[in-house]
């Protein structure tokens, strides 16, 4: 079968969600697709480790695309690309033509080297529902993973009740990101929480049976859980790109309007690489506001506007009772500058390289992201003196 659109989205996610509405605001009468492999509509990915685990429901988290009016083909992947035929092949074999297409196509996680039903890499809405029907009061989890996603879900599982092992080979929580006093901090306080951390420690193997999941891991001991949950990161989905002969590194290469080597196709959110003026460097950032400014953006473009693609975006995380906003690059080899008000509890992080900011962490402290995003534009030269007070509202 074949379909026909004036605006064909490959992916089903927040950034096919808002590329379809904003080129439904640009053209109220355009044909829009949306394929993808989900089975779900387009929903809001950051409850699945943080809102959904307090009071959140399910369906609350449903973003409401089919609004856009847009023809949604779900549970089903594209699979070539036929560039001068402007048409799109599935899994199912139905043709898409498009006059223009945005690949949306995310990433997929990295994934531990065993399998069963009660060893879930985390990334979407059917992991979640997976690892709830686990996550019971009493229940053993194993965590594996320090970083973002992984320090998220040991804090939601534990408030739920369970009993979490982390498990990751840094020494401490968000080692790399945080400066080390912090991270350290974090140790003793999720430690605090009832989570136990096994630090320096990589999982060289697993079994799954119907009751539960025998980890052995790096330093030669076992660990018996009841299900185990990874947050390893993520790699882009480029493949689809590759085979269609777009020019990749590290994602889809795009200009500053988002557009690939192909002035018919678009990429945006975490599959997309794309120059940021004001680091004056080429990023991927697979974060919720990246994927739904990029998302609204090439919508907009692809609809006919000319404008350049400058934002700098930002990302945020909640860990039990404390949370923060970031901007930029969070990097502990970078020059930092650190204030606190309260400390560990409340304060900014600047990291620097050469003088100039590239990277601030709002640790507790709300409403500066936009300060934030000016600072790292300036050219300017700056050290603690003239940083302390620089932000308004902080220390």
């Amino acid at each position: 079968m074949q379909h026909d659109f004036d605006y064909l989205i490959v992916g089903g996610g927040m950034t096919a969600d808002a590329a379809a509405k904003a080129i439904r605001e640009a053209d109220a009468k355009a044909r829009i697709g949306i394929v993808g492999d989900e089975t779900h509509p387009p929903y809001e990915r950051p409850p699945l480790s943080k809102a959904l685990w307090k009071d959140k429901a399910v369906d609350a988290i449903d973003l409401g695309t089919g609004k856009s009016g847009a023809t949604l083909h779900l549970g089903r992947r594209v699979v070539a690309l036929d560039r001068a035929a402007h048409t799109a092949r599935d899994d199912r074999g139905d043709s898409h033509r498009y006059r223009k297409l945005l690949l949306a196509t995310g990433a997929a996680p990295r994934k531990l080297p065993f399998t069963g039903d009660r060893v879930i890499n985390f990334r979407t809405l059917d992991d979640y529902l997976a690892l709830r029907k686990f996550a019971k009061p009493g229940a053993r989890i194993g965590v594996i993973g320090g970083g973002f996603i992984g320090s998220e879900l040991a804090a939601s599982l534990a408030s739920n009740g369970c009993k979490v092992t982390m498990i990751f080979p840094g020494e401490a929580i968000g080692a790399g990101r945080y400066p080390e006093a912090l991270s350290e901090f974090l140790n003793g306080y999720y430690r605090e929480h009832g989570v136990e951390l096994r630090t320096g420690m990589k999982v060289d193997g697993g079994k799954a049976d119907a009751s539960g999941v025998d980890l052995k891991l790096s330093d030669g001991s076992a660990l018996r859980v009841d299900a185990v949950v990874a947050g390893l990161g993520v790699t882009p989905n480029i493949e689809l790109a590759q085979r269609a002969g777009l020019k990749v590194d590290n994602g889809i290469v795009v200009d500053d309007r988002l557009c690939t080597s192909d002035p018919d196709i678009f990429a945006a959110g975490d599959v997309a690489s794309f120059h940021n003026a004001a680091l004056d460097a080429r990023l991927r950032v697979e974060h919720e506001n990246a994927a739904i400014g990029m998302g609204h953006h090439a919508g907009r473009v692809m609809a006919g506007a000319d404008e350049a693609y400058t934002t700098l975006p930002f990302f945020y995380s909640d860990l039990f009772d404390l949370g923060y906003e970031a901007v930029g690059l969070l990097d502990d080899r970078l020059d930092i500058v650190e204030f606190w008000a309260q400390p560990n509890r409340e304060g900014v992080v600047y990291y620097l390289d050469d003088g100039r900011v590239r990277g601030v962490l709002l640790w507790n402290v709300w409403g500066q992201v936009d300060a934030a995003r000016e600072l790292i534009a300036e050219r300017g030269r700056r050290d603690e003196e003239n940083l302390r007070g620089r932000l308004p509202k902080l220390v």
